[in-house]
């Protein structure tokens, strides 16, 4: 007997609440064990910028870009992360997204589950 799960992506809760876009987790919704998928969308004006970033102590993240073109910052580094475009970010690099516009970015930010204690929030890491 097959083990599978199908779910679209709106059967999982939006957990932004008023916050603009979406940010759905589908780890529950998919009965997930190993693995962690975030459906992100984005409007323009919207992400880390003139906020915080994060970092994980064990947790490497995939980030792909399946619509749109997103801003990405590294520590330091600030890059443009079109259509179709994948980055890993290893765990302790500090990290945050933004959407400059003008249209909807669409992400996917793949993991291993992890420990809620493992994310850390750094303050004031992308200055508008």
């Amino acid at each position: 007997m097959s083990d599978y799960t199908i779910v679209k992506v709106t059967d999982a809760p939006d957990i932004l609440g008023d916050y603009p876009g979406e940010m759905r987790f589908l780890k529950d919704a998919l009965g997930s064990e190993q693995l962690a998928v975030t459906y992100r969308r984005m409007p323009a004006q919207t992400g880390s910028k003139g906020s915080y970033g994060h970092r994980h102590k064990t947790q490497e993240e995939i980030v792909y870009v399946m619509k749109g073109t997103l801003q990405g910052k590294f520590d330091d580094e600030i890059k443009e992360l079109g259509p179709d475009t994948a980055v890993r970010v290893a765990p302790q690099t500090v990290r945050g997204f933004w959407n400059e516009g003008p249209d909807d970015v669409e992400l996917l930010i793949i993991s291993n589950r992890i420990d809620k204690d493992d994310w850390e929030k750094v303050e004031d890491f992308w200055p508008e």
